[in-house]
């Protein structure tokens, strides 16, 4: 396991906004990783109603981010990247709030396709081996 202190210096997310807590497992192609904070009365993306599943997309792109960032410092980077979410695709959703959910989210993702100018991955979010969320989502690396 991969607590936050590990690597959420290699992402651009900070504070309230890095929604992962640690990172059980990952290899070449895929990320698992898992959050809590889905049930805080401050998280930065719960609206009036809650924690919308909607907003499980951003957790599936951060995987994504720590995946990408875990992947380069394995290569002998330590700089982040930026990187630009430009699509979300085959979304599914299958909770509406999810903020009343206890325990933690499981936030799983598999790069499809990767190179130097971005990426496309799978992601799902589950509770207790329930689906939440699924979807693909596209990440660009804008030229400096």
């Amino acid at each position: 396991m991969l607590p936050k202190t590990d690597w959420a210096q290699l992402i651009p997310h900070a504070g309230m906004m890095c929604l992962l807590d640690a990172v059980l497992a990952w290899d070449e192609r895929t990320i698992h990783a898992v959050s809590a904070g889905h049930a805080r009365a401050d998280n930065p993306l719960r609206g009036e109603h809650g924690l919308h599943a909607v907003h499980l997309a951003e957790y599936g792109a951060q995987a994504m981010a720590v995946h990408g960032a875990l992947l380069a410092r394995a290569r002998g980077s330590e700089t982040v990247r930026p990187g630009r979410l430009v699509s979300l695709r085959d979304v599914q959703l299958f909770e509406e709030y999810v903020d009343r959910l206890d325990g933690h989210l499981d936030v799983h993702a598999e790069c499809l396709y990767a190179d130097d100018g971005g990426a496309q991955y799978a992601f799902r979010v589950e509770h207790r081996g329930r689906l939440l969320a699924s979807g693909r989502a596209a990440v660009i690396h804008p030229s400096r």
